[in-house]
């Protein structure tokens, strides 16, 4: 058994092996306590739980939970002209993403309209300033399927 003095968690353990929950991060372990994996687990299938005709406007953007509280508030982005639609799906929203979870996580929606012109304004130019001579090194690589790939994503980044 080994102790160690200079890690804020003082604790004993059997060289090698740790308790999961000693081994996360701070910040990951505060998230997890006030039930953040919900919020990654509603991202992460949307499309199945609340369905593709309600997943094609809107999507999660955050969850306001209070402390010890079941009943937490929804944020949705919803696409510009489909905000009708949405806030007549409110309850469907809630009944199926507390169905399943299998215990009253969501008591309420909300919804905030995202703006077409907001996105366009966030996107920025990942390559500005391409080399002047790229196609023609492009050009000189022997493998066809490497030219072509690169070819094709040159192109790619030339459209947006």
């Amino acid at each position: 058994m080994h102790h160690k003095q200079n890690n804020k968690e003082s604790k004993t353990f059997v060289q090698g092996l740790r308790r999961f929950g000693n081994t996360l991060p701070r910040g990951i372990r505060g998230i997890l306590k006030k039930s953040g994996y919900n919020y990654s687990e509603i991202i992460g299938k949307w499309n199945q739980i609340v369905g593709k005709n309600i997943s094609n406007y809107a999507f999660p953007k955050l969850i306001k939970m209070a402390r010890g509280s079941t009943n937490g508030i929804l944020v949705l982005s919803v696409k510009r002209g489909n905000e009708i639609d949405i806030e007549y799906s409110k309850k469907e929203i809630v009944d199926k993403v507390n169905a399943y979870f299998g215990y009253k996580l969501i008591g309420e929606v909300k919804l905030q309209t995202l703006n077409k012109s907001d996105k366009k304004g966030k996107k920025k130019n990942s390559f500005p300033n391409l080399p002047f001579g790229i196609e023609k090194k492009i050009c000189g690589i022997k493998n066809e399927n490497i030219k072509n790939s690169l070819m094709n994503l040159l192109k790619t980044i030339k459209n947006d």
